[in-house]
């Protein structure tokens, strides 16, 4: 079981789950720019409506692109990544060109940052935002019968957190909300990273742990889900998409010659064997 790894040898801990170690500084920081600028062109080059509040009370907003109210799309909700701490929606719509041109929107949502935020409070902020898109779907333009969430990294968990199937009631939704997901290079069993660094800006209690780690949550029949791997990844990443897969019995996807970083770049372009598999859920 995933949950028994936190009894491990925190040095075997630290190298199975430091994603910056699967690739050059030099990598990362030009995948973290590709994010960037190649969101801020999607942005450019499409219909979009930025920093829609979905939350007054935190003051969460996101941006949605390609939606058209005469004519309700599917939509993909891409969360971001950074280890629970850092991105954000700036980062996160490179992948809406891509979609648009198969007739589906997409919507990029921030949420709380730690250490100033609790992982119970992120897992809040992103179901809020699924709600709100649900709530007012035909006025943004939504299809909301097929909504589609994915994220990678720390965004893969959230993912996971969406696809659970005991928190739409609150929310005001059916029990069923949503139409697919897909984790990409994913944390599904938190209580590993209670037993290494992440837990010094996490702070992750056994509570939280529980409610919060999807392998404890498994999504409901019918929920289409996929799960995707990046091939260069550190072995915590693989040994928690695999356990995840095996669990829910979604298909397992190894994104070959990619990293942690820039699996989702893959998702520009439609003929990539991960924007297939995105494309499936709907």
């Amino acid at each position: 079981m995933i949950h028994q790894e936190a009894e491990w040898a925190r040095d075997r801990l630290e190298a199975d789950y430091t994603a910056r170690d699967c690739c050059t500084t030099e990598a990362f920081e030009a995948t973290i720019r590709a994010y960037a600028d190649s969101s801020a062109a999607a942005r450019a080059k499409l219909p979009c409506q930025s920093d829609l509040l979905f939350d007054e009370t935190t003051g969460q907003r996101l941006d949605l692109l390609g939606a058209d109210p005469a004519s309700p799309r599917p939509l993909m909700v891409f969360v971001h990544g950074g280890y629970w701490r850092a991105l954000s929606k700036g980062h996160s719509t490179f992948a809406a060109p891509m979609l648009a041109a198969q007739g589906i929107a997409t919507a990029a949502p921030d949420y709380r940052l730690a250490p100033d935020a609790s992982i119970v409070e992120i897992v809040h902020d992103v179901r809020q935002s699924i709600a709100w898109l649900w709530h007012n779907a035909t006025d943004l333009g939504i299809d909301r019968r097929r909504i589609v969430v994915a994220g990678s990294s720390a965004g893969g968990h959230l993912a996971g957190a969406l696809a659970a199937p005991d928190w739409p009631a609150r929310y005001g939704m059916p029990t069923h909300p949503l139409h697919g997901a897909l984790p990409i290079s994913g944390l599904f069993e938190l209580a590993p990273l209670a037993a290494m660094h992440v837990q010094d800006w996490m702070n992750f209690t056994p509570d939280q742990i529980a409610g919060c780690s999807p392998m404890r949550h498994l999504p409901p029949a019918g929920l289409k889900l996929g799960v995707a791997i990046a091939e260069q990844e550190t072995a915590g990443f693989h040994r928690q998409s695999a356990a995840y897969a095996e669990a829910t019995g979604a298909p397992l996807l190894q994104v070959t010659g990619r990293h942690h970083f820039d699996v989702i770049l893959d998702l520009c372009a439609p003929q990539t064997p991960l924007s297939r598999m995105l494309l499936s859920l709907f």
